[in-house]
Parts: C-alpha cells; structure tokens; sequence
C-alpha cells in the first residue's frame, strides 16, 4: 500500500484532554497508562505537576507532584516505574538544566543518583534494566555524553552518543536505543538525523533520515514501527507525522496530526500513539490537546 493511501483510510482521534494545558512535557507509558511529566504552563512557569491517562477509560487521573518543578524534562518507564530526571528549573529561560533523577514507586517519588552532568531537553530510554540518557543541553551547550544508570547498582556511567543536538525524539525496541531529529540551537537549524545504538556497542549507526527535518518532537514505538510525531519550524508547527518500519528499514507518511504542536508527549499503548498537550505554536503556547492515531 502506498503512502498516499495508507493516509487515506488512517485517521487521527481525540480523546480526553489533559486536565492542564502545558508544554515541554515529558512522557512515558507506564503499565497500561501514559504519564506525563512537568512542563511549562501558560505564564511560562516550570509545572511539577504529573497526570496519567487511562486509554482503557479515556480518564485521567493526578498522581504525585515532582520533588521540583521542572520543564523539558526527559522520562522513560521500565513498564512499572516512571523515571523523570534532568529538565530546566525555574521560569522559562531562567535557571539552567539540572542534574536531578526520580523514580516514582510505591505512590511516591524517590531520588536516584544525580546525573553525572546536568541535562535537558533531550531524550530517556529503559534498556534491560539501564535508564539511558541521550543528547539534549549540557553544561556548556549541546551535550557531547550519553548516560547511563545502572537501576540495580544504582550507578551512572557514561556510554557512546549520538550526533551531538537537543529537542530531539528517543525512543526504544528490540535493545535498540534509536534518536530521531532535534536541532543543534534555534528552531531554524531542524535536522532530519536518524540514528541508533545498542548497548555494547561503540558508535552509533545512521539511519534513513527523516523525510522533513524537526526539533521539538517525539517519537513512540507501535508494532513494530516508530511513529514521528511534532515539533516547530520557522513557518509553524509541523504537522506532517512518519512512520519508519523497524523491519523493513524505510518511511512512509502517515495522516498529518490535526493540532500541530511541539514540546508534546508521545507515548504508545494498546497499539495506538498519543500526542499529548504541547504547543500550537512556535515558541510559547500551550495546549490540552490528546489525539491518537492506530498506524496498522
């Protein structure tokens, strides 16, 4: 089926809305939910603030707040756990990325080991027991490390990274560690860079690149296939969505996300992807947008 028809019999859905519109979220699916994580509100404050949506129930539900308000935060989830760790404190451009890892278990936040180095707006995967941390800002600009926590040994390491950018999308499947996008400093310098890495190696592998460059996107896996969802361009906010076939390594287009946004929550259960709050526009905005969209 070509690309073009494929689009055509697939379509986006909406569902509940988050209970707050904001953006810069982090996210990840947790057991049979999706979370997500602090953010910015609509006056440009950092949100400590976590919702989980029930697709089951089409109904959110509050959980704990973060020890720290916190925005471009990064989170993955061991299908249990929720990790959130680094992000930027603080009001919208004030404090710079923090060096704080939280696991939320038992109904509480508990604190992990700093991060080696402060982090934000990159991106968190969960690999066979190690919490990965990859690209995003640093201490002194685009980070140049990839991190890795141990979740047993309670212990960070530093492991090979990927082409140096933030605002990009990570994501995991089958041990793969894959990072889609990003942009290297404003949202004028969008890539189209897809790489991947499994641990153990010691350089990560370039991919087909994307088919229309991007930053402040994400990205979740669906049967077998990433699904590349949003971000923000000199011209707006991208609408078009792609989806990369892990198996037969190559793009095709999906249906274009009907609010267009960036710093968004994309997160997969039930063999359908969510594109969750986010901004409608470049820059500052926010919404309380939940769409859905089965690839097949």
């Amino acid at each position: 089926m070509t690309a073009v028809l494929l689009a055509s019999v697939l379509a986006w859905m909406s569902a509940s809305p988050a209970p707050e519109a904001r953006t810069e979220v982090a996210a990840a699916t947790v057991g049979r939910e999706i979370a997500i994580a602090g953010g910015l509100t609509e006056n440009g404050a950092a949100s400590a603030r976590v919702d989980a949506y029930s697709p089951a129930r089409d109904r959110w539900r509050r959980l704990p707040d973060l020890p720290v308000a916190v925005h471009h935060a990064l989170a993955a989830s061991d299908g249990a756990r929720l990790y959130v760790v680094g992000g930027y404190g603080g009001q919208l451009g004030g404090a710079g990325p923090v060096r704080s890892a939280f696991v939320l278990a038992g109904g509480a936040w508990q604190a992990l080991p700093r991060l080696p180095e402060p982090r934000a707006a990159g991106g968190a995967a969960v690999v066979r027991g190690t919490l990965y941390v990859v690209g995003g800002v640093g201490p002194a600009g685009l980070a140049r490390r990839a991190l890795a926590l141990d979740l047993k040994a309670r212990r960070w390491t530093l492991v090979p990274a990927p082409t140096a950018r933030e605002h990009l999308a990570v994501t995991a499947a089958g041990g793969w560690i894959y990072a889609l996008g990003g942009r290297t400093s404003g949202y004028d310098t969008n890539l189209r860079t897809f790489e991947r890495w499994r641990p153990g190696l010691t350089r990560w592998q370039r991919l087909a690149p994307l088919p229309g460059a991007r930053g402040g996107t994400g990205a979740a896996v669906v049967d077998g296939t990433i699904v590349s969802v949003g971000g923000e361009a000199p011209p707006g906010t991208i609408r078009t969505v792609f989806a990369y076939d892990l198996a037969r390594r190559r793009w095709r287009a999906l249906p274009d996300l009907p609010t267009p946004r960036h710093g968004l929550g994309v997160a997969a259960l039930g063999g359908r992807v969510y594109a969750i709050a986010g901004g409608p526009t470049p820059g500052l905005s926010v919404s309380s947008a939940n769409e859905y969209l089965e690839p097949g």
